[in-house]
């Protein structure tokens, strides 16, 4: 391959990684902002009177608003699929940590929910962690035409992590599920990350697809493969989010989202790279950093969710910082008025 080849195929790579990037995170604007509109449009209806939601009430589908951030999330989620198609996973997976950080500021501005001190620095972190990744993370991926697919789908490494999911899947349903189940958060978001890990696998082969066809590289529409692909990812999210509805209805939102994204983050990116071989070509400091990178994101959703409630501000801090120096300035006069009438009592007799 002659160096004109070379930088034009690398030219090529590049736009798609970039596309790729600027398609997650535009996804992840519109799945956070989502949420936000929806919520909007359940205050309006409960503050009108109407039966709620979770009570049965279904009068949101008459709300304009509520359709609008059903909207948003279609966009959102479509943007996500088509990032698969032009980045690696390993990549569009964790900048979903995003979408958090844009509900969280979008629910401080439109909600009265206060963003307290410690969300503040979750979210800070959240920027870094994006930053870092996206810096380190792969960016071209060994497969990048659907005919190259058919292969590796069917590679022998594939096929043992699809059936050592399958088999974990059915085994934690069938012994640990009964037990556990109502007790244990993780039992049923292990479940859920296992086949949502199989999910964005699948449906980066839809969309990649998808992607040729349009580009005129041939009509995947004809191929079994193409509609294969079409139907395991429509069973795997409707298995995942079986799971997921069963692990919120239980257990609370701030301990389900944080370690659901670290145990689905994980696992997609095992999943992409066993598939995809989107690691093969990265350097050992760039899979440290993306090690950081991803620890940091875990780290940052966990803050937003678990101290979310939490009443605390900057000037709290100060205060009880003041509180603790007057407290050990006074302690420490005490012990010096005790220490020097030792002192003197020492002395007087003797």
């Amino acid at each position: 391959m002659n160096s004109d080849a070379v930088v034009i195929d690398t030219h090529y790579n590049n736009l798609h990684f970039f596309i790729g990037l600027g398609l997650a995170t535009s996804s992840s604007i519109f799945i956070g902002s989502s949420f936000i509109i929806k919520k909007l449009a359940l205050k309006k209806l409960n503050d009108l009177g109407n039966l709620r939601a979770s009570a049965g009430g279904y009068g949101y589908l008459k709300q304009w608003m509520w359709w609008l951030g059903l909207l948003t999330m279609v966009v959102g989620e479509g943007a996500n699929l088509l990032a698969y198609a032009f980045a690696p996973a390993a990549l569009v997976t964790p900048l979903g940590a995003l979408s958090v950080l844009v509900a969280a500021v979008l629910s401080s501005k439109f909600l009265n929910e206060k963003l307290n001190f410690i969300g503040k620095i979750g979210c800070f972190l959240c920027i870094i962690g994006s930053v870092i990744f996206v810096i380190h993370s792969p960016k071209t991926e060994e497969i990048q035409e659907f005919s190259e697919l058919k292969n590796k789908i069917f590679d022998f490494l594939f096929i043992s992590y699809v059936l050592t999911i399958s088999v974990m899947t059915l085994i934690i349903k069938i012994v640990f599920v009964p037990r556990f189940g109502n007790t244990n958060v993780v039992v049923y978001l292990l479940i859920c990350s296992a086949i949502g890990s199989l999910t964005v696998v699948f449906c980066k082969g839809v969309a990649l697809g998808i992607k040729e066809t349009v580009e005129g590289g041939g009509n995947n529409f004809t191929n079994y493969l193409f509609w294969l692909l079409v139907v395991l990812s429509a069973l795997c999210v409707v298995v995942q989010m079986n799971y997921l509805n069963k692990s919120l209805d239980i257990f609370n939102t701030s301990v389900v989202t944080p370690i659901y994204y670290v145990i689905f983050t994980v696992l997609v990116i095992i999943s992409s790279g066993i598939l995809f071989k989107e690691w093969e070509q990265i350097y050992f400091e760039d899979i440290l950093g993306c090690t950081c990178g991803i620890l940091i994101l875990m780290i940052a959703v966990f803050i937003l969710n678990a101290f979310k409630d939490v009443n605390l501000s900057f000037k709290d801090i100060n205060l009880n910082a003041r509180r603790r120096t007057s407290n050990n300035g006074v302690e420490t006069s005490h012990n010096y008025v005790v220490n020097f009438q030792r002192t003197r009592h020492y002395q007087s007799t003797n």
